[in-house]
């Protein structure tokens, strides 16, 4: 047997969140705009990321606080701006690169994959690529197939790039910040319905406190949103919202939910998920994303792989495959809503 002692790698601490309460938007343009601040290295650049401060708001204020140098509007072609933050990046700077809506990766999809992704392997390891590319996700307001789409399991079938979804402003800002200072590419999806804008529908859980100085959430590392001893929901961004309101819904019936707010996508944090499966027995995975291969199977085969005989319950909600209805009954009758959430756990219970 080998003595040799093993190295563990020493994740950043999670401080407390205190008292200070800001919205998902303001918390990210916060841990954008401190980064900045420590490291001139540090841009922002994409469409409508300056006078207008990003259509959701991600980078309002930006612009004033450090002049057009640093906060740069482009044109609209995605593929010649997100290459240019590739370039840049290789050459040492730390950019921040808006794709407004992820649904619009198809049109430069060889600069994020083909490039962002790959420059790294390809050289060997001896040119990283310190980018952060960030993008709207997720349907619920009626904008149609081309613009609701969430797609992080697409992202994340990829190798070579960290994705990242954050689900409050704590997450947001603390993901944003690691995000910015990681040496490798990462893919930063918020959901327009976490953001706390004020035309979009009303979640009081897209408010919550965020401390003030800078901080990391570790990427990778999922977080327990609610313990619980009955069954196990394993989900992301807006509908660990979702899932948190009929787990209170439930509690009064005595069905103890657990929610598994998994902030990270690649790396996938397994053992969470193998740690609440195997305490619950029943396994309810919720994503915003596509069901078939994606987010949801990864999930499923993770507890079935590591507690084979072990599970008394799986089941996912997820989109069915088809594209995002812009008819709102339409809509909502293929999103992950609480309705169906809820079922799912009725069913999940009762076997």
């Amino acid at each position: 047997m080998s003595t040799a002692p093993t190295t563990q790698i020493q994740l950043p601490l999670e401080p407390e969140a205190g008292r200070r309460k800001l919205s998902t938007a303001k918390a990210m343009v916060e841990a954008i705009a401190q980064q900045m601040h420590t490291d001139e290295k540090v841009f922002v650049m994409g469409e409508d990321v300056g006078a207008y401060g990003g259509i959701f708001s991600s980078t309002t204020g930006l612009l004033d606080e450090f002049g057009p140098e640093r906060v740069i509007d482009t044109p609209i072609s995605e593929t010649a701006f997100i290459g240019l933050g590739i370039g840049a990046a290789v050459e040492g700077m730390r950019p921040v690169v808006e794709l407004m809506f992820a649904d619009f990766f198809g049109v430069c999809m060889d600069q994020i994959y083909n490039h962002m992704a790959k420059i790294h392997y390809e050289s060997g390891g001896n040119v990283r690529v310190p980018m952060v590319l960030m993008s709207a996700a997720g349907g619920g307001y009626s904008d149609g197939a081309q613009h609701s789409q969430c797609l992080w399991g697409t992202f994340a079938h990829l190798p070579g790039m960290k994705v990242v979804v954050p689900s409050n402003p704590y997450d947001a800002k603390g993901l944003m910040t690691a995000a910015i200072r990681s040496d490798d590419p990462v893919i930063y999806l918020f959901h327009k319905g976490i953001m706390g804008l004020g035309w979009m529908k009303k979640n009081p859980r897209s408010i919550g406190a965020v401390p003030t100085d800078a901080y990391e959430v570790p990427i990778g590392k999922a977080r327990v949103a609610r313990e619980g001893k009955d069954v196990s929901i394993v989900t992301l961004s807006l509908s660990v919202h979702h899932s948190l309101d009929v787990a209170e819904k439930l509690a009064s019936e005595g069905i103890d939910v657990e929610v598994i707010d998994l902030r990270t996508v690649v790396p996938l944090d397994r053992e969470a998920i193998v740690a609440s499966v195997g305490k619950t027995r029943r396994l309810v995975v919720v994503d915003e994303d596509y069901q078939s291969f994606g987010l949801s199977g990864e999930v499923i085969a993770t507890a079935a792989e590591a507690l084979p005989g072990g599970l008394k319950h799986v089941s996912r909600v997820a989109v069915p495959d088809v594209p995002i209805p812009y008819a709102r009954d339409l809509e909502y009758s293929v999103l992950p809503t609480p309705a169906r959430i809820e079922a799912a756990v009725r069913q999940a219970v009762a076997g």
